[in-house]
C-alpha cells in the first residue's frame, strides 16, 4: 500500500511539474499581435497587423474531423519536414476557418519573410499574407469541440447584432494551448468586421 501511495504522489508531482513547464513555455511563444480597440461585456474589438501564415486546406468539415489532421501536417513542416530540415518556432494561436471546408493556419514567426522559408516536403502547404484587419473576439476556456465552437459563434453573432456592429461571414477558431495542457486553456471564436 505504501508503494502505491508513493507512486501516486510521484505521478501527481510529475503531472504538476509538466503542466507548470507548459505554462512557462506558453509565455514565451510568439503570438499573433493585436491591439484591443474596445471591450464589451462578452467580446472585444481588436486590430490585427499584417501577418504571414503557413496554411493547409482540408476537405473535411468541423473541428473534430479537421484539427488533428491539419495540426499534424503543419507541425510536421515546422518541426523539420521541409527541404532544409529546418525547425521553425511554434507560434500561437492555431487558427481554423469555420467554413464548409477547413483551413488551418500557423502564424510564421516575424523574423521570417516568405522568400526565406524552406519549401515544404508535403504538398498542400501554402503561405498567405493576411492583411491588417479588425476582428471581434469572444473567449472561452476548457477543451474545444464542435458544439462549444458553434455555441460561442452564435453568442458572438448575437452580441455583435445587439451592438449594431456589422461583420462578415469569415469566422475562425483560435486555439492557444497544446492538446496536453490542462490548466489555463484559452480558446476564441473571432470574426472579421466590415
Amino acid at each position: 500500500m505504501k508503494i502505491v501511495i508513493i507512486a501516486l504522489v510521484v505521478i501527481l508531482l510529475a503531472f504538476i511539474f509538466i503542466q507548470l513547464y507548459f505554462i512557462h513555455i506558453q509565455r514565451n511563444i510568439e503570438r499573433y499581435p493585436y491591439v484591443v480597440k474596445k471591450k464589451y461585456k462578452q467580446f472585444e474589438i481588436r486590430s490585427y497587423e499584417t501577418t504571414l501564415f503557413t496554411l493547409v486546406r482540408l476537405s473535411t468539415k468541423g473541428y473534430k474531423n479537421s484539427s488533428s489532421k491539419g495540426f499534424s501536417i503543419l507541425a510536421g513542416y515546422i518541426f523539420g519536414n521541409n527541404e532544409r530540415n529546418e525547425k521553425i518556432s511554434m507560434t500561437s494561436p492555431v487558427s481554423m476557418s469555420l467554413e464548409d471546408s477547413m483551413t488551418m493556419m500557423f502564424m510564421v514567426p516575424k523574423k521570417f519573410k516568405k522568400d526565406m522559408l524552406p519549401k515544404p516536403n508535403q504538398t498542400g502547404i501554402e503561405f498567405k499574407q493576411e492583411p491588417a484587419k479588425n476582428l471581434a473576439a469572444i473567449r472561452f476556456s476548457g477543451w474545444a469541440n464542435d458544439t462549444k465552437i458553434e455555441k460561442y459563434k452564435q453568442n458572438l453573432k448575437a452580441a455583435l447584432d445587439a451592438e449594431g456592429i456589422k461583420y462578415t461571414n469569415q469566422f475562425y477558431f483560435f486555439g492557444y494551448n497544446a492538446p496536453y495542457e490542462v490548466f489555463n486553456r484559452k480558446n476564441e471564436v473571432i470574426v472579421e468586421l466590415q
